[in-house]
């Protein structure tokens, strides 16, 4: 299985697959939820709300609406409770319950976003050294083609700088 690291925005990319930075209650707000509840319609977040809430680390899987993806995989790195905080064993979870649920969806690409980063309050650097790690790790199936995707330009520099250590 490849994996890589892009940048732009989710919502505009192609694959079987495209994962949703979620917290628990997999209510669509800002950041990645948001982006990509704008371009898939508010069908996507009716569908992602009717099938939570989810336990931490878990993802629910739902139609990409009007994504270019079959998929999204809302993967629940944060809770909706609490402090409202990633950490390392939720991020961890999220992102491998991601990978097995791609795979039995027979899904040949994926594109995951640098969970708990944002909103969840994670740093950003460890967090995508754990995506990475937790990927490099990963042993698929279907995987073909897994991208790691950063939005802003240092975000991304510093995603590329972790996933050559983590090669």
């Amino acid at each position: 299985m490849e994996f890589s690291t892009i940048q732009g925005d989710i919502a505009a990319q192609s694959a079987d697959a495209l994962v949703n930075a979620a917290g628990t209650s997999l209510e669509m707000g800002s950041g990645v939820a948001g982006a990509l509840r704008r371009a898939a319609g508010d069908e996507l977040n009716e569908a992602a709300t009717a099938k939570g809430p989810v336990d931490l680390g878990e993802v629910a899987v739902t139609d990409a609406f009007d994504l270019d993806a079959d998929y999204v995989i809302h993967a629940a790195a944060m809770p909706h409770y609490g402090d409202g905080k990633a950490t390392e064993e939720s991020i961890q979870s999220a992102v491998w319950n991601s990978l097995e649920a791609a795979d039995e969806l027979g899904c040949e690409s994926l594109v995951i976003p640098v969970l708990g980063s944002g909103a969840a309050g994670f740093a950003f650097e460890r967090a995508a050294d754990l995506i990475c790690s937790e990927i490099a790790d990963y042993k698929s199936d279907t995987l073909v083609d897994v991208a790691v995707i950063a939005y802003a330009d240092d975000q991304y520099d510093l995603l590329r700088k972790v996933a050559e250590r983590t090669d």
